[in-house]
Order: C-alpha cells, then structure tokens, then sequence
C-alpha cells in the first residue's frame, strides 16, 4: 500500500532529479531510497522513474503518483492551517531581517505564498545591513532572520533551509574564463566586488582567501545589478549565488567559473528565538521558505543541520 512517506520520495526525485539529492531532502541513505523506490516499483508491477535520464525523469504512472502527492499534501497542509488559525495564538507580526542580500530574489514568493495562507499574521522586513543580525532577535527589533552560520547561541533556535553554490562571476573577455574552476591565487591581483557587509560574513574570504593568505583589493555595492554591472565593465570579480545568476548567464551578460574543485557552498539558516520557534505560523513560514524555493530556485540542495 502507498504511504505519505513513499510519495514523498516520488516528489522529491521530481524536483531535484537525482537519488543523491532526493536521499537528503526525506532523511534516507540512497541504497535505502533506492529499495523504498524498488519496493513501490514491484507492488505497482510498472516503472516509476526512467534510470537512463540525467536529471531522472518520473514515467507517466510516476508523475500520476506525484499529481497524488500534490493534492494530499495540499489538503492536510489546509486542513491544518484551518486548525491552527482558530487559535488566537497564531496571529501576530513576523519581523523578517536577512543577513544573505540576494535572499530578496526569492523571498518575495515566498511572502506572498504565506500571505494567502496567514493572513492574519502581518509580514514586515527590517531594512538596512546588520553586521550582527542575531543580536536583532535579542533587541526585539525582529522575529526571524535568514542567516548563513548556527553557531549555537543561547536561546536561539536554527532551522535549515537549504544549500547553494556560490560561483565566481568575471566579465566574459576576463583571462580567468579559460580555467575550470578558481583557486585563491587568482584572486591576488583583482579587484572583489561584495555587499557592503563584514569580511568575517563572505564566505569567500572566510573560507578560501583568508586561509590562503590572500586578501584582494575590495570594492562594494549594495544592489546585485550594481555588482553585476560592475563585474561586466571589468572592474572586478564578484561571488554570488547560483541561482541568482541564471538569467546574467543565459544572457551571456557575464561568465561564472566554480571556486575549488568541488565548489564553494554555502547553508542558509531561518533563526528565532527559541521560546519563539514552537509558534505555528513561525515554522508554517520556514516550511513555506523551504517548498517554494525548492520548487523555484535551482540547483539548490537540502541538508541536514
């Protein structure tokens, strides 16, 4: 018999496409997701997912099952908010600071799914760059911030979100276009283009320059198109997100090359406080964070915390 946690794998291959990826996101080893599939695939007597596609691709009988799973978690995710919203306890202000600049790019969808669920909860962001934007949670200056460490604080509580590569972005005529990836030495000579936020948060210089010794010449900008515009003209080299530069590629408006052989990934973190985390629409909102960019945002992975 077909149970929530077997549809749930079927989505998962869906939007991630690999087994890898689809182990991490329900909890599952491959070799145990791989049976789960196998045994779904025998009671069925028919093929779920076609193996001999990269990204893999469901069959038909697979994506009928994954129309099943949409509707099935639609309905239990509505029946539960409807209980839930029938507590005074679950309206309030939700006060959303962001340490990640380009979050923007997909925070928006994700406000607007909440909103349609919530509606009694007011949404608000808290402007400006913070250096320090736990500190905003102990102030009461903000209810949930989207960070990029959970170094265990007293009486914050962290939830995961998801991973993502960070790629080196150059102009398309740049000399470092002929190599497949970049080390730390290339960055000796130019220029870096970041937000306008402390070394200690890049986690370029945190995690490749610094411990290399290399400490490049530094020029800001608050906006990514700023950024953008800045690399294209060829005043520099930038770090940004993936999925934040899919059009600018596709576009040929700039060129991206992975940092390390294995790429530069860097965790996304929804942090509140912890007599805070237990509220419905506080983790309501971190389960809308997580669904919509998965289904929005590519090439981004999930993780454990």
């Amino acid at each position: 018999m077909i149970e929530m946690r077997h549809l749930a794998t079927l989505v998962a291959i869906k939007e991630t496409g690999s087994l890898t990826r689809s182990a991490k996101r329900v909890h599952l080893t491959q070799s145990a997701l791989s049976h789960q599939l196998k045994r779904m695939e025998d009671y069925y007597r028919v093929m779920l997912v076609d193996r001999h596609t990269h990204p893999l691709v469901l069959t038909s009988a697979g994506e009928r099952l994954v129309k099943l799973a949409y509707l099935i978690r639609e309905a239990v995710e509505t029946a539960e908010r409807e209980i839930q919203q029938d507590n005074s306890k679950n309206k309030g202000k939700l006060r959303i600071a962001i340490e990640c600049h380009t979050c923007f790019d997909w925070l928006m969808p994700v406000m607007d799914d909440f909103r349609g669920h919530w509606p009694d909860v007011e949404l608000d962001l808290v402007s400006g760059f913070h250096s320090h934007p736990v500190e905003l949670l102990y102030s009461d200056r903000a209810d949930l911030v989207i960070i990029s460490e959970n170094t265990s604080q007293e009486g914050i509580s962290f939830s995961p979100l998801f991973r993502f590569e960070l790629l080196a972005v150059m102009a398309n005529d740049h000399p470092l276009t002929t190599r497949k990836h970049l080390v730390a030495d290339d960055f000796v000579h130019e220029t870096l283009i970041t937000y306008p936020v402390p070394v200690e948060q890049i986690d370029l210089y945190r995690k490749v320059l610094l411990p290399s010794g290399v400490n490049p010449e530094r020029r800001t900008a608050e906006l990514t198109i700023a950024i953008l515009q800045l690399v294209a003209s060829r005043r520099g080299l930038a770090a940004l997100p993936n999925w934040g530069l899919t059009n600018y590629l596709d576009y040929g408006y700039v060129s991206a090359r992975k940092i390390g052989h294995l790429g530069l990934w860097s965790d996304l973190y929804a942090a509140v406080l912890s007599s805070d985390s237990q509220k419905n629409y506080v983790q309501a909102f971190i389960s809308s964070i997580q669904q919509t960019c998965f289904k929005t945002l590519e090439d981004i992975e999930p993780f454990d915390s």
